[in-house]
């Protein structure tokens, strides 16, 4: 009986309502900290100065797309000249994908060392 039209709007009112707890909770606390007396530069005590988030989103992207051009080339090689047939095309991808994300976890670590 489309119970789709009943599953999809509970789901995002499922999300919506965690995201208004986790916010509305966190506003209450910090109100009764400030009443009490406490500092205002404890909320910004996990804030560090890191690298602008745009530098670290293209380094990802840039090195995710290069894997998966180069896992596409591995794997046209490999089809070419072995007997490999099926899901070499996947395997290679994921493969060249995930470590170009390595790649760029490092060397995101390295930015925000400078």
């Amino acid at each position: 009986m489309r119970s789709e039209f009943i599953i999809v709007p509970l789901f995002i009112a499922a999300f919506f309502g965690i995201f208004y707890l986790y916010f509305s909770t966190r506003n209450k606390e910090r109100l009764a900290l400030i009443e009490k007396g406490a500092d205002a530069s404890i909320f910004m005590r996990g804030k560090q100065t890191t690298a602008p988030i745009w530098k670290v989103l293209i380094l990802n992207l840039a090195l995710l797309l290069m894997g998966i051009g180069l896992g596409i080339f591995i794997a046209l090689i490999i089809e070419n000249y072995t007997t490999f047939n099926g899901a070499i095309y996947p395997a290679t991808i994921f493969l060249m994908a995930g470590l170009g994300l390595l790649i760029g976890f490092n060397m995101t670590k390295n930015l925000e060392k400078e």
